[in-house]
């Protein structure tokens, strides 16, 4: 999903963010207590240590993508002005989302039947929450759809403050490189931006604490806790972009947000239990669960932004490779994984092999269609903004 020249840390979270999805997409089959949700596919080996796992990815990933999409849309959007930017995004976020659904959707529901045949029971598909409003099934793509409505929201938010304010425009600016700057420099100040999404977590009907933000891909109206999250996030990238010498004050603390971030999950896992359920908290658990959540995504995206920054700040051949291809491999990864689960959910193995079975074959085939059919074609130049050689694998990167 390119977007401008390469910020090769911020590079690196964002292909981070995509492939972990895979690995948390993989681990979904083995998370205990998913069945009892209305989970259609559950492996006979249910690990808790797998399902730990699935839980911590969950808290931060998309936090992280939203920040990083954030960042990315502020240097494309100065860098091409807003009829550039929309038609980028036009091409990089809704051709995709439009091409891939009814390409992906067809496959997610024949893995679901298999796995319904092979257990003999029902075909059973996830349903929406009670109360959602406008109800489609995204799957996976839910994100290319929020991050478009979010791209709208934040630029109609910012004409309307630049419009309706034109001589505190300055001061605005100035104003929020400020608290920028103070939330990268201190040490845990990111945790004040928990504070939105506890409050929507915590005043949201229905919400299961174990799965944390709702996941916004049963509705084209998304739910308020995934609006407020990655809302936030997106506006923090947008106004770090700014000032991106706080990336380097992001590295200075990552081991002190990566300790807290640690205890946080661990707080709220502890919690919430080792089995998945659609158990809601009250009272003061549910308020003390939700600002601990929201604390440990933020800590988690600062510790992971801030190694980056830090170690993967300088361009390597195979990193550039993987980011390229992640885009891709999150569009059409879920279709092959939910398959290969389904075929091995009776298989007699423990899930210490299974998971890292069902993950290894998914990312190899993922790698090699993206190789054979994606890097040097005219999809990759779709996807990428660029198209490689034949030749070009790991390591060799000249563009025809």
């Amino acid at each position: 999903m390119e977007t401008s020249e390469r910020v090769h840390a911020l590079d690196a979270v964002r292909a981070f963010a995509l492939l972990l999805g895979v690995a948390l997409h993989a681990a979904m089959s083995f998370v205990p207590g998913i069945g009892s949700v209305g989970w259609p596919i559950v492996d006979n080996s249910p690990s808790a240590g797998v399902g730990s796992l699935f839980f911590v990815i969950h808290t931060f990933r998309m936090t992280s993508f939203f920040v990083v999409a954030g960042f990315f849309a502020h240097m494309l959007y100065h860098r091409q002005g807003a009829k550039g930017f929309w038609l980028n995004r036009a091409k990089r976020v809704l051709a995709p989302l439009v091409v891939f659904w009814p390409l992906v959707l067809p496959a997610i529901v024949a893995a679901m039947y298999l796995a319904a045949v092979k257990s003999g029971a029902p075909l059973a598909t996830p349903k929406p929450t009670a109360g959602t409003v406008l109800p489609f099934p995204l799957a996976h793509l839910w994100f290319l759809y929020v991050l478009l409505g979010l791209y709208a929201l934040l630029l109609a938010m910012r004409s309307v403050l630049l419009r309706a304010l034109p001589t505190q425009g300055q001061r605005l600016r100035s104003l929020a490189d400020a608290v920028v700057a103070r939330i990268c420099t201190t040490p845990l100040a990111s945790t004040v931006l928990a504070l939105p999404v506890a409050l929507a977590l915590y005043a949201h009907p229905h919400w299961y604490a174990w799965v944390g933000i709702p996941t916004p891909d049963h509705s084209l109206l998304p739910n308020v806790p995934a609006l407020v999250a990655f809302g936030v996030a997106l506006s923090f990238g947008w106004l770090l972009r700014r000032q991106p010498q706080a990336l380097n004050m992001m590295s200075r603390h990552a081991l002190v947000y990566a300790v807290a971030a640690a205890i946080l999950t661990s707080a709220c896992l502890a919690m919430a239990g080792l089995t998945m359920s659609s158990a809601e908290l009250s009272g003061w658990r549910r308020a003390a669960y939700a600002l601990g959540y929201g604390a440990a995504g933020w800590c988690w995206t600062f510790a992971i932004i801030g190694a980056a920054q830090r170690f993967l700040s300088r361009p390597a051949p195979w990193r550039r490779y993987l980011a390229d291809a992640s885009y891709w491999i999150y569009l059409v990864h879920l279709p092959i994984v939910f398959g290969l689960q389904a075929a091995m959910q009776d298989w007699p193995l423990h899930s210490a092999l299974k998971f890292p079975l069902v993950l290894g074959i998914a990312m190899l085939l993922l790698l090699l269609s993206y190789q054979g059919l994606v890097r040097s074609t005219w999809v990759g130049a779709w996807l990428n903004g660029r198209r490689y050689a034949r030749q070009g694998a790991v390591g060799r990167h000249r563009e025809s």
